[in-house]
């Protein structure tokens, strides 16, 4: 599934997840749009790509952000073949009981706008030029999206209304532009939370989850970032995902087939059975 001269945009492609796929999409081939806020991560992809990449430091929730790298892109490559919204913030479990009412409405403006405006911007500021290319728009969702205590009460909501998104986007854009989504599960990454929660500087707790992964994760491990972009790669392809529009991958290292036992698995003892 190469990428060979395609053109892709992703958004929060500086740190974690979203640097993970630009590598992948790099390495199949792809020239690469970047839009994020870290001017330090902007500056590092620059270097480290070089003229495979353009980037821009800016804020998804800003239209004329996803415009400007959207125009940039084409500028330099010639086309857009796909989007990729993946930046996004986490609320950290955040309960509704532990929620401070005083805080309600701006941390429900601060996630939804990031995590689902910033979306819907990318997708307007694009549609042109991947109508044009009959292109594709693909998203990050989460197993949030499906399952409850992925993330707390505010992050669970955006991933639904992600979901819901996706399929109303793959029907209004059909048959001209495909639109689908990656809903990865736990993962190690840069996860910031929501500064009115005061959670923008907290620390993803990610080397406790892999530590732990056996004992909650089905597959036995916390797949890597790098390890999920092969998913987003195939979403991306011309070639091998034609049929697909409106779908969504449950990329969660199983967490659908927890069941309700003990064990996260079924199949801890297999082999000694064999």
């Amino acid at each position: 599934m190469r990428l060979d001269n395609q053109t892709v945009i992703i958004t929060g492609g500086a740190s974690g997840l979203g640097a993970a796929i630009v590598k992948r999409f790099i390495n199949e081939g792809a020239n690469i749009g970047v839009l994020d806020r870290s001017e330090s991560g902007c500056d590092q992809l620059r270097e480290q790509y070089g003229e495979r990449v353009v980037c821009v430091s800016g804020d998804v929730r800003q239209f004329s952000d996803n415009e400007k790298i959207v125009n940039e892109c084409v500028e330099t490559f010639g086309k857009l073949d796909c989007v990729i919204g993946n930046a996004g913030i986490w609320d950290y479990n955040m309960t509704l009981v532990d929620m401070p009412a005083e805080k309600l409405t701006a941390s429900f403006h601060e996630l939804f706008d990031i995590n689902v405006l910033g979306y819907m911007m990318l997708s307007k500021a694009a549609l042109k030029p991947l109508v044009a290319s009959n292109g594709s728009m693909l998203f990050t969702v989460s197993n949030a999206g499906f399952l409850p205590n992925g993330g707390g009460m505010l992050y669970t909501a955006t991933k639904h209304a992600v979901v819901g998104m996706i399929k109303q986007l793959a029907f209004e854009l059909a048959p001209h532009v495909r639109v689908n989504g990656v809903a990865p599960g736990g993962i190690s990454t840069e996860l910031k939370g929501p500064e009115s929660l005061g959670m923008d500087n907290a620390k993803f707790p990610g080397e406790k989850m892999a530590s732990s992964a056996k004992n909650f994760v089905p597959v036995g491990e916390l797949p890597t970032p790098a390890e999920y972009s092969g998913a987003y790669v195939f979403f991306a392809s011309r070639d091998d995902n034609v049929p697909s529009t409106g779908a969504i991958l449950n990329h969660d290292g199983g967490f659908g087939i927890r069941g309700l036992g003990p064990v996260p698995r079924g199949g801890d003892d297999l082999l000694s059975k064999l």
